[in-house]
């Protein structure tokens, strides 16, 4: 197993903002919100080539290459990163010529949780309910979770319609709707969502649009 050893120092810290030098903890942006402002770490591998005076900023735009967009089972999804708190000493990393560098980062995380409402995109209908989609988590309704009137009618385009016509759930339509239970793996978030509750269901509907 290949072992590390201390080479390089602490590439110099570049200026950033006030709003970036004030301290970061968990909280909700706001009350009733999913997304996270936290600190995180990480190690990062550079190749010998990317070593010179542009070392942080070849480190830093390979960090956000990496990060921003994953998602992790225990913080939720990475929207931006939007701060660097302290680039550590770098490890040479015996045999390879790669150097390893500890990262302190702040970044913007989203993560839904059990009694959320969101508003989301329908991306799929069929008999069993329908997928819709929240920024990157993707939630299922059951047609058990959809209200009695509504009925399931196929053709070119799968949709649940009521009874008189006035009310329709197809793909890209635009509904609200709050989230029973979540799913949580190593890499992905998934959601199970009901409207058969006051004020949620269809928002939009694109076959109504002129």
């Amino acid at each position: 197993m290949p072992r590390s050893r201390p080479c390089f120092p602490s590439p110099h810290p570049v200026r950033r903002s006030p709003a970036l030098r004030s301290p970061v903890h968990p909280f909700r942006l706001h009350s009733g919100n999913m997304f996270f402002h936290i600190v995180l770490e990480r190690n990062m591998q550079l190749h010998p080539r990317h070593f010179g005076r542009d070392l942080r900023e070849k480190l830093v735009s390979k960090l956000m290459k990496d990060v921003e967009g994953t998602c992790s089972g225990r913080h939720g999804f990475v929207v931006a990163i939007t701060g660097i708190e302290n680039v550590g000493k770098g490890l040479i990393r015996d045999g390879t010529g790669f150097v390893t560098f500890p990262v302190k980062y702040q970044c913007v995380v989203f993560r839904p949780f059990k009694g959320e409402i969101l508003e989301a995109v329908v991306t799929m209908v069929n008999k069993m309910g329908f997928f819709a989609e929240a920024g990157p988590v993707q939630i299922f309704v059951s047609n058990h979770l959809i209200p009695d009137d509504m009925e399931f009618q196929t053709g070119d385009m799968p949709n649940y319609t009521t009874s008189d016509g006035s009310v329709k759930i197809q793909k890209d339509s635009e509904v609200r709707l709050k989230i029973i239970g979540t799913r949580v793996d190593a890499t992905e978030i998934f959601c199970i969502g009901t409207i058969k509750d006051d004020f949620l269901g269809v928002i939009s509907d694109p076959g109504t649009t002129s």
